[in-house]
């Protein structure tokens, strides 16, 4: 047993602790503050202010996947400084390089990866030709938000405008969850 004297008042901690998960485990079984609050006879409140003391982030998981992409640093800083979970942004150099110093049986273990790694996100945002973006949202459905480059093939760097991104991001973090997508210039 784990007391804690506080000026007159002495504390089990094991208890707050045991009280803590049990109104964590109420809430995450569907009850709602009201309702664990009179089931465990304490006040509403307390248990708002525990669940933002352990909050680490609203809104949906994203990913953001592009190639073949001139300005991936420059992108890649917007999708960090907005929050986005996993980014995976590659030059036409870089696309090629990942392709080519694998075996095809390595490359098809690490897409099967990627795509398995994918379903962990509420909405991939994917920047490519036209071609692969039906391609990715035959495997990952309405997760996908598709933000055409060109038309396929693409052979050459496209520059994508990071402040589309940034806004792009923003209307999925407020979860929207079919935005707006901008339009890419030939």
């Amino acid at each position: 047993m784990n007391i804690i004297r506080i000026q007159d008042k002495v504390l089990n901690s094991e208890r707050i602790h045991r009280a803590v998960d049990q109104i964590l485990q109420l809430r995450q079984e569907g009850l709602s503050q009201q309702e664990v609050a009179t089931r465990l006879n304490i006040d509403r409140t307390l248990i708002s202010r525990l669940e933002s003391l352990g909050e680490i982030r609203k809104g949906p998981r994203l990913a953001l996947v592009g190639f073949p992409i001139a300005n991936t640093e420059e992108l890649t800083a917007v999708a960090q400084t907005e929050g986005v979970d996993f980014i995976l942004l590659m030059s036409d150099k870089e696309r090629w390089r990942f392709v080519e110093e694998k075996s095809g049986a390595e490359l098809i273990n690490e897409f099967m990866a990627l795509v398995s790694q994918a379903k962990n996100y509420d909405a991939v945002i994917f920047i490519g030709s036209d071609m692969r973006i039906k391609l990715m949202e035959a495997i990952l459905g309405s997760r996908i938000i598709s933000w055409e480059i060109g038309i396929s093939p693409i052979k050459e760097d496209r520059w994508v405008n990071p402040e589309q991104l940034r806004q792009l991001i923003r209307q999925l973090k407020n979860a929207d969850l079919h935005p707006v997508l901008p339009r890419q210039k030939e």
